[in-house]
């Protein structure tokens, strides 16, 4: 159903028409153009003409075309922040405005690897959110992440939007290059916010489908979850602090996002040793996460079925492993019928409905389901809020120490990053809190005997000067 006049997701940019079009008006421009005897002036005139015909091609062989609307003067705006993370189709227009309104006024960059312009004109009038500029790049190849250019615009930009296509596209043409690090450092450093569409939002976890073999079905995935196409890329992107051990995925609204979603999540815990936790919106409805971890849902409800779903793999289960997740065999990953803890959102125009992403538990104006996997066949039934700890680094932590191998056999390494090699204390506790074990180490790296921990999931706690750390670690059978 047709609910939103702006339709950007499968804009095409008809390269060969455009160079049909210019052709003629070469050829026009031509006819018109006094002759060199005339004297010079005919002969400047075509420059002119040449250039102006020229240029789109020029930056296309760049790697990159860009559209300008605003002004053309940067403006230094205080961005609010936050993660605008959208499901597809056409967009939201209160979450546009919530991603907007954190811009403060100052220039909005969007990227793109197809498409044209049809973003400027929603964003700078549309909206009725007062901009400085809104400019589109699109990148027709990888080029585009060493230009000057380019990297000028996300330095200038207090808001960046990704727009919908192929997502394997963003990843080939900006991961590890300049472009994601100096999004990362906009992010970090100037707090600017951040949002995307379909492609766009599915680049934006700390995990991601790459779609790197094109897409997969959710029946392909759950009968044989390492199908060539089943392809989950877990290398640093766009680091976005509350998304770094989220997936997420976008159309879920389409019965067969579900299955496959699970199967990602089944081969990050099977392939990374993480208890990954996943984001996934319908069509039409967003989630807008803002500095302090508060997601809000926006949608067309109560006139539509608009919903965000919250995922994690369940944390009161102390060894959540799938049963079965092998090359060619239908996933397993049952537990009892509650191997996965889902908070489902129905989102409104005000965004009332909300879900913390600082413990995943605490939500308002939603449901909790269990999801779980037999011999391939996905099912949910009713559930509650899980009752775990809290896992998270306290803010500036990170990186501070590295923690490996995780899963752990018999031992583990801890290393300080300050250079300082002050006294670590260090405990590990169970999934409830309880204390197991309790020691003191000294010097810059250390190792730990986890030998006598049985398999599972364990809290690390480090204890370091005036720093602290609390993270999960997984003990091998």
């Amino acid at each position: 159903m047709h609910r939103n006049p702006y339709f950007r997701q499968n804009e095409t940019a008809g390269l060969s028409n455009t160079v049909f079009v210019i052709t003629l008006i070469w050829l026009y421009a031509r006819s018109r153009t006094p002759k060199c005897d005339s004297g010079r002036t005919g002969l400047k005139t075509m420059r002119k003409i040449l250039f102006l015909l020229l240029t789109p091609f020029l930056m296309y062989g760049q790697g990159y075309t860009s559209y300008f609307t605003g002004n053309q003067t940067d403006k230094i705006a205080s961005p609010g922040g936050g993660i605008c993370l959208m499901g597809g189709a056409t967009e939201d227009d209160n979450a546009m405005r919530w991603f907007l309104e954190r811009a403060g006024g100052g220039d909005v960059l969007v990227l793109r690897a197809s498409g044209a312009d049809g973003y400027n004109e929603y964003m700078y009038t549309a909206m009725g959110v007062s901009l400085n500029s809104v400019e589109t790049i699109v990148c027709s190849s990888a080029a585009a992440s060493n230009s000057p250019y380019v990297l000028q615009k996300i330095r200038q930009a207090e808001a960046i939007w990704f727009a919908g296509g192929d997502q394997w596209k963003y990843i080939s043409y900006w991961q590890n290059t300049a472009i994601d690090s100096l999004i990362n450092r906009a992010v970090q450093e100037r707090n600017i916010v951040l949002g995307g569409t379909s492609a766009g939002m599915a680049i934006m976890g700390g995990y991601r489908f790459s779609a790197r073999n094109g897409t997969v079905t959710s029946s392909s995935a759950l009968a044989n979850p390492y199908d060539i196409k089943v392809t989950v890329d877990s290398q640093v992107f766009l680091d976005n602090r509350f998304l770094r051990d989220v997936i997420t995925d976008t159309h879920f609204d389409n019965p067969d996002r579900r299955g496959r979603l699970m199967v990602f999540l089944a081969r990050i815990f099977n392939d990374y040793g993480a208890e990954a936790r996943a984001i996934a919106c319908d069509e039409y409805t967003a989630v807008c996460v803002d500095t302090s971890g508060t997601a809000r849902v926006f949608g067309g409800a109560p006139l539509y079925d608009d919903n965000a779903w919250f995922i994690q793999v369940n944390c009161e289960i102390q060894v959540p492993a799938p049963e079965n997740c092998s090359p060619g065999q239908p996933l397993t990953w049952n537990l009892n019928g509650k191997a996965l803890n889902t908070y489902r959102i129905r989102g409104d125009a005000p965004g009332t409905g909300t879900f913390q992403l600082n413990d995943w538990k605490s939500g308002t104006g939603g449901s909790w389901f269990d999801w779980y996997v037999n011999q391939g066949v996905p099912a949910t039934a009713p559930g509650g809020a899980p009752e775990c700890i809290v896992f998270t680094e306290e803010a500036g932590d990170t990186g501070r120490f590295s923690i490996f191998p995780n899963p752990a056999g018999d031992y583990l390494t801890i290393r300080q990053h300050d250079g300082e090699g002050k006294e670590m204390r260090v405990s590990f506790t169970d999934l409830h809190g309880r204390l197991i074990s309790r020691l003191s180490l000294t010097g810059g790296e250390a190792q730990v005997d986890t030998g006598f921990l049985e398999a599972g999931i364990y809290i690390l706690g480090i204890t370091a000067g005036n720093r602290s750390v609390h993270t999960k670690i997984i003990k091998h059978r």
